[in-house]
């Protein structure tokens, strides 16, 4: 399989706030990364630490008031810039997995190459099935799998047009203990077939360290520590 075009990651003390009733709340301030293609990174904590919220900015679901969010070399995000996000070649895995259930997996994989030939979706969709184990579900639909088998098409769905980065956020929640050990395994060895940069948010500790390259501890809207993870 050809390796994706990724690309580096970098934010620069980025700041996030909402005007509200009660003046600015500031989500997230002087937020900084440094993520090199092909990694894998999480951003660890607990809920309302802002994680979500940055992953949400650099998709470009949220404004930001301060600081620089880049990919490669073109500027997603700044004070002045805001590239919408259809243009920022980012692609996004929730939480739920949003499968159709009146597709088959390979369908649901081919869903956002729908402007490439016929040929072409289904060429890349059979690729996705073979990379993410799945070569001989392609004619199934999302009832006939198993929760994990849904998250993987899901991925795969997310690994087809090819982004330079993909965010992932918390999409091992809703998976039993044992499959989601599992599948967090699996899912890294997928990322790091296909050379795919990739920024991981959950609450786990122990997921975060079993997927990850790197480590981010979030506290308060802040970047409290950035380690690398050691593999033996």
């Amino acid at each position: 399989m050809t390796p994706l075009l990724s690309s580096t990651l970098r934010l620069d003390e980025v700041r996030i706030a909402y005007d509200g009733g009660r003046g600015r709340h500031v989500a997230v301030d002087q937020f900084s990364l440094a993520l090199d293609a092909g990694q894998i990174a999480c951003l660890l904590g607990p809920s309302g630490c802002g994680k979500t919220t940055v992953l949400r900015a650099i998709a470009g679901f949220e404004p930001v008031r301060a600081g620089r969010i880049s990919l490669g070399e073109v500027t997603l995000s700044s004070a002045t810039v805001h590239l919408p996000p259809e243009r920022r070649r980012v692609g996004m895995m929730f939480q739920e997995y949003a499968l159709f259930p009146h597709l088959t997996a390979a369908q649901n994989i081919a869903f956002g190459l729908r402007r490439q030939p016929r040929e072409a979706q289904h060429a890349r969709a059979k690729e996705l099935l073979a990379l993410v184990g799945l070569a001989e579900a392609g004619g199934r639909y999302p009832h006939e799998l198993s929760g994990g088998q849904q998250q993987r098409i899901a991925l795969a769905r997310a690994l087809a047009p090819s982004p330079a980065l993909l965010l992932l956020d918390e999409p091992f929640s809703n998976l039993d203990v044992d499959t989601r050990e599992r599948l967090t395994a699996e899912v890294r060895d997928i990322l790091k077939h296909a050379g795919q940069t990739a920024l991981l948010v959950t609450h786990n500790q122990a997921e975060a360290q079993a997927m990850a390259d790197h480590v981010g501890l979030m506290h308060n809207g802040r970047l409290a520590r950035w380690d690398g993870v050691t593999r033996t």
